[in-house]
């Protein structure tokens, strides 16, 4: 790791001395993809520097033809104002001092030249990212609306966004964090509108990340702002729609974009955060209302409807006669707990493995499990029908859950109330529910309270939860954000 010394090393008026330090600390001769070009302007030396593959060739090499165009002459008394300020055919030029800022923006793509007897350096922003097209978000599909999606690329992924926001203040800040990634990381807010505490505090947590580099990118970022943590709850909202970016900085949230990842984290979040879909905004109010409440409904019968049926089959005088159909007709050898733990542990191995298959294989894949946990397993005793047919239910409920890693909290809340009412029978099922939902009164993101606006109660943003209003009837935003302004009509 270089020193503090090393690392403000100023660009040196003598080129061969850049040189050799340069090459050296970017193994040049060893990593076949750094580029160096060494010419002339007249009797003046310079070097390029480059990584192949990075770089638009076609922008580099018209920029070359320019400087190899110039004669003595053209030159004045300074090269390096005169390629600086005139002849280089390039708008996004920066000045360099330190060697250190030098190796930064080159190792991000950008073309770095060095001039001799000069002590700065030009660096030119004429980077290729490899990247995909703006696609829609598998996760995140709608009927209605816009297709398309957030990508690795956080140049992309801000002009998605300003598309849409175009508006002078909205902020995008932006930090490397990484000794050896020194990944990009924007914060993004308008900057009338959302909470200044928050976004200094953001900022603040994201500059004391210490760390070697984040390749999990968005994910790491959230470790380090959330802290050390055993909650399996999210306490960030992820998204990959630049539409529902938007409407989450209008509302005064702010929001971190990080490069290499096209999941956009919106703060605070709140657990209801988690239950809305773009899809309901795209509808009438009353199919949307209608779509969120179904989704309300798979949401609670993907935690509780398992529990609630293991229950009633080991005490049958619980079931009502007008259900007693729901019972079990037949046990099985294997005591209900395991078959359910053993049925659970199956799902998530089943899940696992179709996102591991090939897409080809995948469908013949989905029929050998079918086959052999559908029908087999029922035959030979290892699982009673019933158990097949409610996981099932409960399955379908966590896969209509908008957010994916909520969907996988709530399936640890639900193998939690499994256990407890295996071995503690009703008392177990309502300790373990209180249990979750006093913790989760006691979560907070970024000092926002988990459960609001349930606990504590806020009568028109739990309206808002509940039904889906009007956009023009929603003339203030959520006070939870604590926004500057907190009216939007």
């Amino acid at each position: 790791m270089a020193t503090v010394t090393e690392k403000r090393r100023p660009i040196s008026d003598r080129i061969e001395e850049n040189k050799e330090y340069l090459n050296d600390r970017l193994g040049v001769g060893k990593s076949f993809d750094i580029g160096v070009h060494e010419f002339f302007v007249g009797n003046t030396k310079l070097l390029m520097y480059y990584i192949n593959g990075f770089v638009e060739s076609q922008l580099v090499t018209q920029i070359m033809r320019e400087i190899n165009d110039l004669r003595g002459r053209d030159v004045a008394d300074n090269l390096f104002d005169t390629l600086f300020y005139k002849f280089i055919p390039f708008f996004q030029l920066v000045k360099v001092d330190t060697t250190d800022e030098f190796m930064d923006k080159l190792l991000v793509g950008q073309v770095g030249l060095i001039i001799d007897h000069s002590p700065h350096a030009i660096i030119m922003d004429a980077k290729v990212l490899p990247t995909r097209t703006p696609q829609e978000p598998d996760t995140e599909r709608i009927v209605r609306g816009a297709h398309d999606g957030f990508t690795e690329a956080i140049v992309t992924n801000t002009v998605l966004t300003r598309r849409r926001i175009r508006d002078e203040r909205l902020r995008f800040e932006i930090m490397q964090i990484g000794e050896r990634t020194k990944t990009d990381v924007a914060v993004a807010y308008l900057q009338d509108v959302a909470n200044p505490d928050l976004v200094d505090e953001l900022k603040e947590r994201l500059q004391n990340i210490q760390i070697d580099g984040i390749p999990m990118a968005e994910k790491t970022i959230e470790e380090f702002i959330i802290g050390k943590t055993l909650n399996p709850f999210p306490l960030v909202r992820y998204t990959e729609r630049p539409d529902v970016a938007a409407v989450h900085l209008l509302e005064g949230h702010v929001l971190i974009y990080v490069d290499t990842s096209p999941s956009v984290m919106i703060t605070p979040a709140t657990y209801f955060h988690h239950v809305q879909h773009a899809e309901e905004y795209r509808q009438t109010p009353v199919v949307g209302a209608y779509l969120r409440w179904v989704r309300f409904f798979g949401i609670l019968v993907s935690v509780f409807v398992l529990p609630i049926w293991l229950l009633l089959v080991m005490h049958p005088s619980m079931i009502p006669e007008p259900l007693h159909f729901i019972g079990i007709k037949d046990k099985g050898s294997i005591p209900l707990l395991a078959q359910f733990i053993m049925a659970e542990l199956g799902l998530d191995l089943m899940r696992m493995a179709a996102i591991h298959t090939p897409t080809p294989l995948s469908v013949a894949m989905g029929l050998l499990a079918a086959i052999l946990v559908g029908d087999v397993a029922i035959k030979v005793g290892l699982f009673a029908p019933e158990v097949i047919l409610y996981l099932a239910v409960a399955a379908i409920g966590m896969f209509a859950t908008p957010s994916y890693e909520l969907s996988l909290a709530n399936r640890l809340v639900r193998i939690f109330l499994i256990l407890m009412v295996g071995f503690f029978s009703t008392p177990g099922l309502m300790i373990g529910f209180l249990a979750v939902l006093v913790g989760l009164a006691a979560t907070r993101s970024l000092n926002t309270p988990y459960l609001w606006p349930l606990i504590p109660f806020n009568y028109k943003a739990m309206k808002d939860v509940v039904v889906r209003l009007a956009v023009p009837s929603k003339n203030r935003r959520p006070s939870i954000v604590r926004s500057q302004n907190s009216s939007r009509q």
